[in-house]
């Protein structure tokens, strides 16, 4: 990247501040930034928003050419599948320079018209960031639901229209999750609220269409910090259920959906340790649960009985098989299983053994799930599909003849062939002597002489797995002599459950440790080299770039740290933010000393020092709602405080939005765009003008 030294880098004023926790004192000089109404807050992240734009000026037109390469990939007019759902067939639609999708309806009637439901381009013109979320029709078919997010902080408003007349009700419901879910009677509706401060989804309200919300009752509160609630509704529709969870433990409810003026009941009281999830076809609940079985199993009771002593066995538990879900239908279960890391789905009779097989997708690195099936009497099952070399697929399963019918391939523009693309699954060797799997792709010509430029991906928490998915928008990094490379990394769930609780709580180093094994893997095996190793995590991922540069600053070309989750203590310590409860199990709760020291151990911001980085671009959004704003703010300030090296550190604040950034179809890739300029600028791969 080209240096101009004449550009002063913004300097956050140091503010003294101590923090006492066990006797331990950590001084934080930038904690007041955590006050975004505090105009020197805003002011010191435009001062960085100027300063990154007058550092990367020079790519400012190949930024603008990568954006315009992106978006030229992407088929302006386009239309999903569309899916049948109680007499009608439904469909979303974009077009062509527009940023929302506008969503329709056609009834089963050879000789119907299809209506317009919603227009999410109209409903967006007058607002920087808009989002929609749970659209849902009334079992009368006459009303949609849905929620609307104008700020970027996952808070929605619900909002209701006829769907005959093209009406809006003028009632609209602030601070929710986002969804309702209808009682059979298409006037009793349930949602969930968000608590104001922490956004904890805490509470399950009953509303009548046409009522004034003040009316609404609580039928639900989940008085437990360390749970979130949440409802939806069975696939039989007979049911309405109410779920509550925390990392290690879940909880039931469930209420005929024609009697929404009942009491909901247990199905199995909370148990510590004890996880499982419901769906309800026939006459009997179907549960996923690790009761018993670390990787998890299916169990069966019927829909009057109550707790997990009638529960009955149908899927064993299987050590080398982790057991993920289960898709019911009236005569078949379509169950998703991770073997060595790649989700295969496995067809069985639901009420006999006579029918089980699996479903050959003719690759052996793929990502496969069920898709939209919302009617249980459906012959065939939607599957969606992807690898590193093949774009999304949407496919029907036929169970009659096991025939897998191709419905649509995203369409990727332009000159791209699959068959240009190598993808390959390797295995490093952790220090620990673990296994830990690598997907990898590249175009062909790539060349394993260690001078290629490589970015290494990896997520690491929540027991969320990385699948080896496509992306056409990589194709301008691997276009350009670049590999990509997922690193599958305990913390997440590739390997089985116990890939996720060996990178959890006081074994959470095993995450940043296998990240730098399988980059020397990576150098050792010549796909690159320490000088054009490049290293790219979001969100808990973030937390990932800021420990892994702290562990081996030297081992990094360059870092891309997006919305990072990098002042773990602090966060830990403070239960008014978002989430913080809700994750005591996933990294410990500071209050304990144990805890305490070991995150201190690991948090990126504790743990700055004088020594050289990297080159970074670190980026975040001002209504974070997941990780707020002053976490990468207070990095980068501590970043410049300490770092001995030249390397550029750069900060981006887009101030219109929160964790998932902008909200458009096309907007959202100029962020990708300004994050690979920046990589490739580093790795001499900027286009000539």
């Amino acid at each position: 990247m080209t240096m101009q030294p004449t550009i002063m880098a913004p300097a956050a004023p140091r503010r003294p501040h101590t923090i006492e926790t066990h006797g331990d004192i950590r001084h934080d000089h930038y904690y007041w930034l955590n006050d975004r109404n505090d105009p020197a807050v805003t002011d010191y992240l435009k001062a960085e928003n100027e300063y990154l734009e007058a550092m990367t000026a020079h790519t400012a037109g190949f930024r603008e050419k990568l954006f315009n390469e992106i978006v030229a990939r992407i088929k302006q007019e386009d239309q999903s599948v569309p899916y049948f759902m109680n007499g009608y067939h439904y469909r979303t639609t974009f077009q062509t320079g527009k940023e929302y999708p506008v969503y329709y309806r056609k009834s089963d009637d050879p000789d119907a018209i299809e209506a317009l439901l919603l227009d999410v381009n109209e409903l967006a013109k007058p607002h920087a960031y808009y989002a929609i979320s749970g659209l849902s029709v009334s079992p009368d078919n006459q009303w949609l639901a849905f929620g609307e997010d104008t700020v970027s902080r996952r808070i929605y408003t619900l909002r209701f229209k006829n769907i005959a007349t093209g009406a809006w009700l003028e009632e609209q419901i602030p601070g929710t999750a986002g969804n309702v879910v209808w009682a059979a009677d298409s006037r009793c509706l349930f949602y969930t609220v968000r608590d104001e401060q922490t956004l904890r989804a805490c509470r399950i309200m009953r509303h009548i269409l046409g009522t004034p919300t003040t009316e609404d009752t609580e039928v639900y509160y989940e008085a437990d910090e360390t749970f979130s609630t949440f409802v939806t509704k069975s696939k039989s529709k007979k049911f309405i259920i109410i779920g509550s969870s925390a990392t290690v433990s879940d909880e039931y409810r469930v209420l005929e959906a024609d009697t929404p003026f009942g009491e909901f009941r247990v199905l199995q009281p909370r148990e510590r340790l004890l996880e499982y999830s419901v769906d309800h076809i026939g006459e009997h609940f179907y549960i996923r649960t690790n009761l018993d079985a670390l990787n998890f199993r299916l169990m069966r009771t019927h829909e009057k009985a109550s707790g997990k002593h009638e529960w009955e066995e149908l899927i064993p538990h299987r050590a080398e098989v982790l057991f993920e879900g289960a898709e019911l239908f009236q005569d078949y279960l379509v169950l998703s299983e991770r073997i060595n890391g790649i989700v295969n789905i496995r067809v069985k009779s639901r009420l006999d053994d006579h029918i089980d097989y699996y479903i050959n997708f003719g690759e052996d690195s793929y990502v496969a799930m069920p898709g939209n099936n919302p009617e249980a009497g459906a012959p065939f099952v939607r599957l969606g599909y992807t690898s590193m070399t093949t774009p999304p697929t949407t496919f029907d399963f036929h169970f009659g003849d096991r025939r897998l019918e191709l419905r649509k391939q995203e369409e990727v523009l332009g000159d791209f062939q699959r068959d240009n693309y190598i993808s390959e699954r390797l295995y490093a060797t952790a220090r620990d002597g673990a296994r830990v799997p690598i997907s990898i792709v590249y175009r062909k010509g790539f060349e394993k002489n260690g001078q290629a430029p490589l970015l290494l991906y990896a997520y690491g928490s929540y027991g969320y797995s990385m699948d080896p998915y496509f992306s056409s928008v990589r194709l301008s990094l691997l276009d350009r002599g670049f590999a990509y490379a997922i690193a599958h990394i305990r913390g997440g769930e590739e390997m089985g459950r116990q890939w996720y609780d060996q990178g959890r709580l006081m074994h959470k180093m095993n995450t940043f440790n296998d990240f730098i094994d399988c980059a020397e893997f990576l150098i050792n095996a010549s796909f690159t080299a320490r000088q054009h190793l490049f290293a790219m995590g979001g969100s808990a991922g973030g937390l990932l770039m800021g420990a892994v540069i702290n562990m081996r600053p030297d081992l990094w070309k360059g870092i891309v740290a997006a919305v990072p989750f990098v002042d773990v203590v602090t966060t830990m310590l403070d239960d008014t933010i978002p989430l913080t409860t809700f994750e005591y199990d996933e990294w410990g709760n500071p209050a304990d000393p144990d805890f305490y020291h070991y995150m201190k151990s690991y948090s990126p911001y504790d743990n700055v020092r004088p020594m050289s980085y990297p080159a970074m671009l670190v980026t975040t959004g001002l209504h974070d709602s997941q990780v707020q704003y002053w976490e990468p703010a207070k990095w980068v300030a501590r970043l410049r405080e300490l770092k001995t090296d030249q390397n550029p550190l750069l900060l981006w604040t887009n101030m219109e939005t929160g964790h998932g950034g902008a909200s458009g179809r096309f907007e959202r890739y100029r962020e990708t765009a300004m994050e690979y300029a920046f990589l490739l600028d580093l790795a001499g791969k900027v286009d000539p003008t």
